[in-house]
């Protein structure tokens, strides 16, 4: 009797689901599929069609403004205290300003920086923070542009996207000591953290290997560099630490494990994709804006825009790329700003030291 039953609630159970399948109208999503390794490597990008759409559509860069003619008084005679795009003409200057406006502050106004009795003060934090800001986005664009951002370049709507402070920064975090707790012995893991992909993997992982300039190359690894153990070696903990940055990297691009290695053979750089080795740049990008611009800022920023453990805000990957492979879709943003592109010669703009950085 017994049998009869669960044979009754199987067919039971067969018949429902092929009606329900049959006739709700489901089927499989148009799936939109790009491959980036080796024929039958299974190296490819998977998204439904759908989501591809809104991806697209999420990350848009926006229309340049009219440019501007270069003759006339240049910005620094005609304005006080233009301390990095001082050499273009006041037309030129006006329209970056009004640019950076529309990217960074468009709620805000001048406003957001200026003081508008007064638009030459340096009162407000946000006019020294920009300034340096700008200094940074001509660094990315002339030092970087052959190793990492190529003919797109950057500008400063490709991390703010129309909000004064970017979405995607990042503080060291406490872990559980935030909270006022006694510090665990956890290893620095085993508690959800976005940064990680909600992972139990290390969660302070982009102090680690993003805020520390100067860091060895071999420090983000996995396998050891020799045959057999000369040392310490690399431990599970320390090969976890450079799989949270492997998560970071993904969520921040939007993509998986197989858009920069052949997960055959994840760590032979013949078998990766050229994405890799633009990512193995990216790395030293990162770290370098985060140790020479954003850490000497301390001093500058106030205390209720510092991080838990009272550490400025730094950028990661996803401060520019927003999910995407390549930011607003590797739209060529900086030919329309050549001023963005190239870092001013002038002793005046020149990069401070740490303990020159603005107070």
């Amino acid at each position: 009797m017994k049998s009869l039953i669960v044979v009754a609630g199987v067919t039971v159970a067969s018949f429902l689901t092929i009606a329900m399948l049959g006739t709700a109208g489901w089927s499989l999503p148009p799936i939109a599929a790009q491959q980036h390794g080796f024929r039958g490597t299974g190296m490819d990008q998977i998204q439904t069609k759908r989501e591809a759409a809104a991806d697209q559509a999420a990350n848009q860069a926006p229309a340049p403004a009219d440019p501007a003619s270069a003759d006339g008084d240049k910005a620094g005679t005609t304005y006080q205290n233009v301390q990095v795009l001082k050499d273009l003409s006041t037309e030129q200057f006006n329209r970056v300003m009004t640019s950076i406006t529309e990217w960074v502050a468009p709620e805000q106004g001048c406003t957001f920086c200026h003081n508008t009795e007064n638009m030459a003060s340096d009162d407000l934090y946000q006019k020294k923070v920009a300034r340096r800001m700008l200094q940074m986005t001509q660094t990315i664009n002339s030092e970087w542009k052959e190793k990492h951002v190529h003919e797109s370049g950057v500008t400063c709507f490709t991390c703010h996207r129309g909000q004064p402070v970017p979405k995607n920064v990042w503080f060291e975090n406490p872990g559980l000591t935030a909270k006022g707790l006694t510090e665990p012995r956890n290893n620095g893991q085993n508690m959800a953290s976005a940064e990680v992909g909600l992972a139990s993997l290390p969660y302070d992982t982009l102090t680690e290997f993003l805020g520390k300039k100067g860091l060895d190359d071999n420090a983000i690894r996995v396998n050891a560099t020799t045959a057999l153990p000369e040392g310490k070696g690399k431990s599970i903990q320390e090969a976890e630490k450079t799989y949270g940055l492997m998560m970071h990297m993904s969520q921040s691009l939007g993509v998986n494990c197989t858009y920069c290695h052949n997960t055959r053979a994840m760590s032979q750089w013949p078998q990766s994709t050229p994405q890799r080795v633009n990512a193995w740049h990216g790395i030293r990008m990162v770290r370098a804006l985060n140790g020479d611009f954003l850490e000497p800022l301390k001093g500058t920023f106030p205390e209720n825009r510092l991080g838990p453990n009272g550490d400025v805000p730094k950028v990661g990957c996803g401060t520019c790329h927003h999910g995407q492979p390549k930011p607003l879709n590797g739209a060529h943003v900086i030919e329309a700003y050549p001023e963005l592109a190239k870092a001013q010669a002038s002793s005046a703009d020149a990069k401070p030291s740490p303990a020159e950085a603005p107070k």
